[in-house]
Parts: structure tokens; C-alpha cells; sequence
């Protein structure tokens, strides 16, 4: 193992233990009392962001159970560079906001159209007054349905009021570390939109601000059961990637997934997005191990000693993957990869390593060798290509089709996996 992949391996270890978590924690409580500041969770709202729409829905209710300040704020659009495909980012995010709300108990247009620049102004301004006050998550939801809806917004606007609303906003979020919308930031750690509202809430219960036994508010949905169905006729199409540490975290889900529900799967594993040209700025590379550590250890499929593929590895490995396929072992080998990259530490880089994924796939390493694909990157470079021409670009990714529905239904994130199962229930 080079330096370089050494000093990748051990940052990205670090940013994703549990240790890192607790020393954010501390110094960040430290910080507060010093300046004596009271404990306060600070939301983040965006109003042409759909995520933020979706939370916004729940700060209520969060505020009636917690007994600590829920301190909104206005903020703008992140850089296109924080958005992975600035050009696919806006429709899909939609798309999405649209396809949970409903298992979340809130709502989103079903006929939601992009918000013209004027009225994402006009309702910053309308906002701005409101931000202090008991009543602003119920204005922020009625204007998001307007502004999402193309209704006309009430109310005067003033024009200045919500620009300088939002600079102060965008101020303290890029001063505390981050750079999306729809964002909830407690004591050092920060938690994106209604997806990881069950993680800040589990954190304000065990650290004493819920008062009483209580249940979380806002948990993942729950999917429909898939044990009763014959899915075999539906189409699963799964899009991995060796050095995604949400593909890392959601792996062993997917595979109970397709255990459970019988789907029919093609694996289509494609390049790592920094490997394909995906922009990724540290604030949010950071963001994520952070978070994907997070998630790991929540879910019950904690990292352990990372050894970062990037580069060479990964294209050695997948110089390997189609012989796997052809011998009907393919899904086996990416298990195998993904368990030794971010769980056991073992030196992919090296041919050593490589065996040893091949021996824990049950593949032979003579035949493995001897059947290598000198094309490999056209296969993946066709899964790249399906999986654009489905609106995605991150990974883990999902596209779902056939069965009693037409329209094939698509996805991407490892906390969509219940939107997965429920898709191939609905079509068995």
C-alpha cells in the first residue's frame, strides 16, 4: 500500500469511527458554554430546496417534544459544485421529494413545478418576518406550497428583508461547516433533512432533552413486507460502486432485500463518482464519511479498518469483475470487495488482497486470471450510461421496472432501500 492510499485510508477511518463523533460532540459543547450560549438545534431552510419543504413540515412537532430552541434560519442555493450533477440535481430532487412524502406524513405538489427566481426572493422576504416567531414553520410549509405549486405568493415584499435574511444565514452555516439546504445542526454534528431527523431525535432522547419516554417522531418508513410476494418477474437493477461508503453501508440490506422479496437482479457496478469526474469539495467529502459512519453504525453495518480503493485498485478489481459475472459469482465479488475495503482492512491494492476477495467470493484465482476481461470498461461505461439515462449519477442506485406497472421507477441512496422494497411489492 502507497503512502498516499495510507494517509486517504487513515483520514477516512478517522472522520467515520464513533471516536471522531464523540470528540465533535465535545468540542463543540465545550465552544458553547464558553461563549454561553444554551443548547439549541439550528435549522437550516431553503425554500427552492423539496427536502427542506419536506422538514419544515416536522419542525412543529419536533419543537413540542424536545425541550430545547429550534432556531430557523433562511439560506440560498448551494454551489453547483456541492450538487454532484447541477443540471440533473433540481428534477430529481423533486422527483424525490415527491416519491417519500407521503411515508413521511407530509406533502409535497404532485404537480411541483421549479420556482422562478422572483418567487423564490418573494418568499425569502415573506419568511424573514417570521423567523423568530412560534408560527414559522406553518408560514415556511403554506409558502413552499405555493412557491412548489406556481400559485401567487401573499403578503408585501419588500426586497430586502429575506437577501439580507439569507446572508446571514448562509454566514453561520458556512461558518458551522456546511453548504445544503434543509440542514439540522446540533452540537457539532449536522443532519440532513427528513432522512436523518430520526438520528438528531435519537440524540436530543438519549442526551436528556425529550423529558419523558418518548418514540421518535420522524422514523425511516417502514417497507411493506416482501416475504408473501413472488417478485420474480420484476426487475431490479442495481448500481454499486466499490468506493462508496453509502454503497459500503447499504450492501448487506440490498442483499436481505433481494433474499426476501425473490426480485430478479442485474448488477451494474460503475466507476467511483471522483474517478468519473464528479465534483466532491472537501467541506463535503468530509460531510459525508462523517455521515456514512454515522449511518453504518445505526443501521448495524459499522465500518471498520478502511483501506480506500481509489484509483488503480478499483480499476483492478473491476478488470476482474466480468470474469466474475460470466461465472455467476459476480454479486459475490462485490460483497467480498466491499467487506474487505471498509470492514476488514485488507490491502486491496495489492494481488494478495485481490485473491483474498476471490477466495471469499468462492471463485478460484487461476480461473478468475485466466478469464479476464480486457473490455471491463466497456461494461462499465454502459451501466454509467443506463444509470444517467435514469436521471442518476450518485451511488448506491436502483432502478425498478416491470411487473403490473409500465413506468420503470428509479432511485439513489442507501436510506431509499425501503422505497426500493416498496416499489417491487407494489408492481409483484
Amino acid at each position: 500500500m502507497n503512502l498516499e492510499t495510507r494517509l486517504r485510508s487513515a483520514a477516512m477511518r478517522r472522520l467515520s469511527s464513533a471516536g471522531f463523533q464523540q470528540l465533535t460532540r465535545q468540542r463543540a459543547r465545550l465552544g458553547r458554554r464558553l461563549t454561553r450560549q444554551p443548547p439549541a438545534v439550528h435549522y437550516f431552510h431553503q425554500v427552492d430546496d423539496p427536502y427542506s419543504h419536506l422538514a419544515v413540515q416536522r419542525l412543529d412537532t419536533l419543537r413540542a417534544t424536545y425541550a430545547l430552541p429550534f432556531v430557523a434560519h433562511l439560506v440560498s442555493h448551494p454551489d453547483a459544485s456541492f450538487l454532484g450533477n447541477s443540471e440533473h440535481y433540481g428534477p430529481w430532487a423533486r422527483n424525490d421529494a415527491a416519491s417519500i412524502a407521503s411515508a413521511y406524513q407530509v406533502t409535497f405538489p404532485a404537480n411541483h413545478r421549479t420556482p422562478a427566481l422572483a418567487d423564490v426572493a418573494a418568499a425569502n422576504d415573506e419568511l424573514a418576518g417570521h423567523l423568530t416567531s412560534s408560527d414559522f414553520a406553518h408560514n415556511a410549509a403554506v409558502v413552499g406550497e405555493a412557491l412548489w405549486s406556481g400559485a401567487a405568493l401573499e403578503g408585501a415584499h419588500t426586497g430586502d428583508a429575506g437577501r439580507f435574511a439569507v446572508a446571514r444565514g448562509n454566514a453561520l452555516r458556512h461558518k458551522l461547516g456546511h453548504y445544503l439546504g434543509g440542514m439540522f445542526y446540533f452540537d457539532g454534528e449536522w443532519y440532513w433533512g427528513i432522512d436523518r431527523l430520526r438520528l438528531l431525535e435519537q440524540r436530543l432522547i438519549d442526551e436528556g432533552y425529550a423529558g419523558r419516554a418518548v418514540e421518535i417522531t420522524t422514523p425511516q418508513p417502514t417497507a411493506l413486507d416482501t416475504t408473501v410476494i413472488d417478485a420474480q418477474h420484476v426487475l431490479l437493477e442495481y448500481f454499486p460502486s466499490l468506493r462508496s461508503p453509502y454503497t459500503a453501508v447499504g450492501h448487506p440490506h440490498v442483499l436481505s432485500l433481494i433474499k426476501r422479496s425473490g426480485v430478479t437482479v442485474k448488477l451494474r457496478p460503475v466507476m467511483p463518482m471522483l474517478m468519473r469526474g464528479v465534483p466532491a469539495p472537501r467541506a463535503k467529502q468530509r460531510y459525508i464519511m462523517m455521515d456514512a459512519g454515522r449511518e453504518g453504525r445505526a443501521c448495524g453495518n459499522p465500518f471498520g479498518n478502511i483501506v480506500d480503493p481509489f484509483g488503480e485498485p478499483v480499476k483492478r478489481a473491476f478488470a476482474r469483475f466480468p470474469a466474475a459475472l460470466a461465472m455467476g459469482k459476480g454479486m459475490e465479488f462485490i460483497t467480498a470487495y466491499l467487506d474487505a475495503a471498509w470492514v476488514r482492512g485488507v490491502d486491496i491494492s495489492t494481488e494478495a488482497g485481490l485473491r483474498e476477495v476471490a477466495a471469499n467470493a468462492d471463485i478460484q484465482w487461476n480461473e478468475l486470471v485466466q478469464a479476464e476481461d480486457t473490455e471491463w470498461t466497456t461494461l462499465l461505461d454502459e451501466n454509467l450510461s443506463e444509470m444517467l439515462s435514469a436521471g442518476l449519477w450518485g451511488v448506491p442506485s436502483f432502478r425498478v421496472s416491470g411487473g403490473r406497472l409500465d413506468e420503470p421507477f428509479a432511485c439513489w441512496g442507501q436510506d431509499r432501500i425501503w422505497r426500493v422494497e416498496n416499489e417491487i411489492a407494489n408492481r409483484a
